[in-house]
């Protein structure tokens, strides 16, 4: 049977096809565009705001949340910051960015803190998620709860770690309550955003958030990105008694992405401390990315593939499909790098036991206290 051999511009657009009937692009449909918000802390009015209702994907600024909930189990006394966790099969599994952790090792509330913070690791996030939920799954459907009880009702989350899944969604607007929450009802423990590093096994990993130091008055939050989100940071400022939140989402760099919020930090403290400059004024100088949708969209030999469909073909000499997120030069991917495996002793451990009430009771609770 005689085999027929497409020219390489006919493969790649078939390949591109392919993926869009394989609903590969609508998957992503919702988290490839760029979306802002900047609140002023203090009175939370919004000083600034683009797409910040458009449903986005959150990557890991989703382990804000799953940190809110283990501050809020300090804070009830539910666990310590010196009870040691259990790793599970499960959370061992998590895929980078990870502390390589190996099943039945333990490590301290205080340290999986630390590597939630800083190094962003995903099996830690399960780790915390199975003290507190029994399982990761039972876990997110509290998160989720939580989330409505704050007012994030445009939220939904699937996991603890921000991998990738297309139904868990959230919104620059909701993602500004979850930080506004975490600077009000977690504010003992808000200065664990802070810190520069986080120290295990022998290795310090710095923090991810590069304006920590950088930027005047930025004190944290937290950095996320996957392919499907883009370079999304979560950020809080204070200036002379001011405190202002960030939040990007949709970057096509950590580079692009941090100069942005950067640029949107300087704007909101400008009108906050000279209160005769123009709000809008000072935001309209703040420039849209110059491809707010192209965070997610695949790439073929640095060129968009709809730029490659819309042309017809293209100049591209092999089928071969990638990523990419900037051209010419390759953009880092802080949240998915892959390190040198760590690991940590396996301990006999029992974990302690704890009353864990169904979904149904603490959604009640949440949402008597949010009355």
């Amino acid at each position: 049977m005689m085999r027929l051999t497409l020219p390489p511009v006919l493969k790649a657009l078939t390949i591109a096809v392919a993926l869009m009937a394989a609903g590969l692009f609508a998957q992503s449909a919702h988290a490839e565009k760029y979306a802002s918000i900047v609140i002023d802390a203090d009175t939370h009015e919004v000083l600034h705001a683009r797409n910040a209702d458009e449903a986005r994907y959150p990557a890991s600024l989703t382990k804000v949340m799953t940190l809110y909930m283990l501050f809020d189990a300090l804070k009830t006394g539910e666990v310590t910051l010196d009870e040691r966790l259990v790793v599970s099969r499960h959370a061992a599994s998590q895929p980078p960015s990870n502390l390589k952790l190996r099943t039945g090792s333990t490590m301290t509330v205080r340290d999986a803190i630390g590597a939630l913070v800083s190094k962003s690791a995903n099996d830690v996030a399960v780790v915390v998620a199975e003290r507190l939920g029994r399982t990761e799954s039972r876990f997110a459907q509290l998160m989720t709860v939580k989330a409505k009880s704050l007012g994030m009702n445009h939220t939904r989350f699937m996991n603890a770690s921000g991998l990738p899944n297309t139904q868990q969604l959230t919104t620059a607007r909701d993602l500004a309550i979850l930080a506004d929450a975490m600077l009000t009802d977690h504010a003992d423990y808000y200065h664990y955003f802070s810190s520069s590093s986080f120290q295990w096994a022998g290795r310090t990993y710095k923090n991810h958030n590069e304006l920590l130091g950088k930027v005047d008055g930025v004190d944290g939050i937290k950095t996320g990105y996957t392919r499907a989100s883009g370079f999304n940071l979560m950020t809080s400022a204070k200036r002379d008694g001011s405190r202002i939140i960030a939040i990007m989402l949709g970057g096509n760099t950590s580079r692009s992405r941090n100069a942005h919020v950067e640029d949107l930090v300087e704007a909101a403290f400008t009108t906050l401390t000279d209160p005769a400059h123009d709000t809008q004024l000072a935001f309209a100088g703040v420039l849209q990315p110059v491809h707010p949708n192209d965070a997610a969209e695949p790439m073929l030999n640095g060129k968009r593939i709809s730029v490659i469909i819309a042309e017809g073909g293209g100049d591209a000499d092999d089928d071969k499909l990638v990523v990419a997120e900037t051209a010419p030069a390759p953009a880092p991917t802080p949240e998915i790098v892959e390190h040198t495996k760590m690991e940590t002793p396996v301990e006999p451990f029992v974990q302690p036991t704890t009353h864990i009430m169904s979904v149904s009771e603490y959604e009640a609770r949440q949402m008597q206290i949010a009355k």
